[in-house]
């Protein structure tokens, strides 16, 4: 027994140990928190309604509720009672900008949560929950109400002339809004913008943006784009704008071949003008005087009924608009016969006679290029057929069609002149015509000896064995360089 309390005592003073900083971090705890909870910070949007969270967290339940209050403060550090609650003098609401805006949510000490409704962009600011308590004295809390407003965006275009100087042709505009909203240009046509902002008194803020450039009869009609960004907008805001830029008009002639013949019937010359705004009149004139009585002007076009010397002439077409006028002239010349054109070949033969070019020409580069692996290949390769032996000028032999069989063992013995030599395998005896010939044939190598004593045991069906050992090695081929080491043919 005292073993065990001896080895179970020095626990309990460690588990006391934990038990009391269990109880002094959740001392600390209670002592750290605050009392009074709300929210850190909203987000609302104007004649929109916000709820204002509110409660009292008294852990002992020692402390003493006594009244409630909330306190506005604007950005200025204004401070302003809009609501008090009272558990025996009821509720208040001494503002009177917030009067007839402000409720309590519960007739509770403990949870005096309050609605705002109608909100306004002014109603921004610092919202506290004022506790008056005993014995502590006063707990509070605070939360950040931002108000937000989207912006009202607009955009338009600005009608300028062309000229030489930088001038706005278009503007966007993001008005009204919480936080300040970001104006980009998209645009192609090589200008620069300047951006300017307005804070309004109810702490909203205007953007407003130029864009700029040099205006050219070209600019007409192109497209710019203005986008808006701003925190409450889902997607960016994006409008496009076309520019106008007006211009005087820019005049020509169409119609004149060159061919103008006495007595051509109908030639015509046509007047075509640019200009913006649209063109108000367009007048023909003769650089001769009047316009020769065989001329017809209808609007843009003048048509010679029938040519003659009398317009051969310069014609002159002006074109007027609002911004001034413009004109060009063309100059005719009367020939005596009719001039016989050429007609070249159509686009379209031109095309495809250089499309067949084209075509021709890769089917060549490419053959020559496998005709050119091909040699190569066959250059470098093993040859593919056997060359035929050799032949020797003024023989009076006939070359056998069936090569000879290298010589055995019992052949190698060389033969005289004269001497007949009979294979064991039956075949026809060869005769040794001379040392000069048979060498010749034999691809040079000595003749092939027979003897008579060979030839009975080759018909006893035994072969000698006490030859000298020199018979057993075959002759060695005399060949010289070129000629063939294919076996020799066999002459009889």
């Amino acid at each position: 027994m005292a073993r065990d309390y001896a080895a179970r005592c020095p626990v309990y003073p460690m588990r006391n140990a934990w038990l009391v900083a269990v109880a002094v971090l959740l001392a600390a705890q209670e002592i750290g928190a605050p009392k009074v909870q709300v929210a850190e910070e909203l987000e609302a949007y104007p004649t929109e309604s916000v709820e204002l969270s509110c409660q009292f967290n008294d852990g002992g339940g020692l402390t003493k509720l006594t009244q409630v209050s909330w306190i506005w403060e604007p950005s200025d550090g204004h401070r302003d009672n809009i609501a008090v609650y009272h558990p025996v003098y009821g509720q208040s609401f001494p503002n009177v900008a917030f009067k007839d805006r402000v409720v309590f949510l519960h007739n509770s000490l403990e949870n005096p949560s309050i609605r705002i409704s109608n909100l306004r962009m002014s109603d921004a600011g610092r919202y506290t929950c004022e506790y008056a308590t005993y014995p502590t004295g006063n707990e509070q809390g605070t939360t950040t109400l931002i108000m937000l407003s989207k912006p009202k965006n607009s955009a338009n275009g600005v009608t300028v002339q062309a000229g030489t100087k930088s001038v706005v042709v278009a503007r966007c505009e993001a008005a009204d809004a919480k936080p300040a909203a970001t104006i980009e240009w998209l645009a192609p046509v090589g200008g620069n913008h300047s951006t300017s902002t307005t804070s309004g008194p109810d702490g909203t803020v205007t953007v407003r943006s130029e864009y700029r450039l040099v205006p050219t009869p070209a600019d007409n009609g192109r497209e710019v784009i203005c986008r808006v960004n701003q925190k409450t907008q889902k997607q960016p805001w994006v409008y496009p704008i076309k520019l106008s830029v007006e211009y005087l008009p820019s005049v020509s002639i169409e119609g004149y071949d060159h061919n103008w013949y006495v007595g051509r019937s109908d030639a015509t010359l046509v007047c075509l003008a640019n200009a913006n705004p649209e063109p108000t009149t367009i007048t023909w004139t003769a650089a001769s005087g009047p316009l020769p009585e065989t001329v017809v002007v209808e609007g843009n076009k003048l048509t010679v009924r029938k040519v003659d010397d009398a317009v051969n002439t310069t014609f002159i077409c002006e074109v007027k608009n609002r911004l001034g006028s413009s004109r060009n002239q063309i100059t005719t010349v009367v020939i005596e016969e009719e001039r016989q054109l050429i007609q070249g070949p159509s686009t379209g033969a031109v095309i495809g006679a250089i499309l067949g070019a084209l075509i021709f020409i890769c089917i060549v580069i490419i053959g020559t290029i496998f005709f050119i692996r091909n040699r190569q290949e066959d250059a470098e390769g093993p040859p593919k057929h056997k060359p035929p032996p050799p032949v020797k000028a003024g023989s009076s032999t006939e070359m056998l069609n069936k090569p000879s069989e290298p010589p055995t063992a019992t052949e190698t013995a060389p033969l005289s002149p004269g001497e007949v030599y009979y294979e064991p395998t039956g075949r026809e005896p060869v005769t040794n015509l001379d040392d000069e010939t048979t060498g010749a044939l034999n691809g040079r190598a000595p003749p092939v000896k027979y003897d008579k004593e060979r030839k009975d045991h080759a018909a006893d069906g035994h072969h000698s064995n006490d030859l000298d050992s020199s018979n057993h090695e075959a002759p060695a081929a005399n060949i010289s360089r070129g000629e063939s080491f294919v076996s020799p043919a066999m002459y009889v």
